[in-house]
């Protein structure tokens, strides 16, 4: 199936193939989500077959709106779709953009609408095996942690949120957020 998102060829935003913008490095939209429960954060292992960063840990969830689409709308049906969550309003938190190598020959470079999510303890998660292979609820504390001793184990977007935009997108969360 091909994929088609918002991509900025010569200034223009144009709906062009996902693989081709990572291919290309083309500039183009994003939309990411973090699920918290307390001070912790809901974070997902990249299933094995997705096409770049398989395996490492990542933002609760994250992907590419479709053409026209709000980027809230996009974050709600990304969560039901990648980690199976209904009922959450994710609030829009910032707006970045990033330029990463990930692997393969391919580069996101991408313009981020970030949103929160508050979760009740009870939350129910259904991943979908094809998108994701482990869900983990880690301490905001401990995820810096992880991240700054074993950062081959995570995505360089999450790494570049942590580092670059962790005051922004937690607000306080955690011992280093503030």
């Amino acid at each position: 199936m091909t994929i088609m998102i918002p991509a900025w060829v010569d200034g223009t935003l144009t709906p062009v193939e996902k693989l081709e913008a990572h291919v290309k490095g083309l500039r183009h939209k994003a939309v990411s989500v973090f699920v918290l429960r307390g001070d912790e954060v809901l974070m997902q292992q990249r299933a094995m077959g997705k096409y770049h960063t398989p395996g490492l840990w990542a933002n609760t969830c994250c992907t590419h709106p479709e053409w026209d689409e709000d980027p809230l709308t996009c974050a709600i049906r990304r969560l039901n779709e990648e980690i199976g969550v209904t009922g959450l309003t994710p609030t829009h938190r910032h707006h970045l953009e990033y330029r990463a190598d990930v692997g393969g020959g391919l580069t996101e470079h991408e313009v981020v609408d970030v949103f929160v999510a508050h979760a009740p303890d009870d939350l129910t998660v259904n991943a979908d095996p094809d998108e994701v292979m482990a869900v983990s609820w880690v301490a905001f504390d401990d995820l810096r942690a992880q991240v700054d001793s074993t950062p081959d184990k995570f995505t360089p977007w999450l790494q570049i949120y942590l580092r670059d935009h962790g005051e922004v997108i937690f607000q306080g969360l955690g011992a280093t957020a503030r």
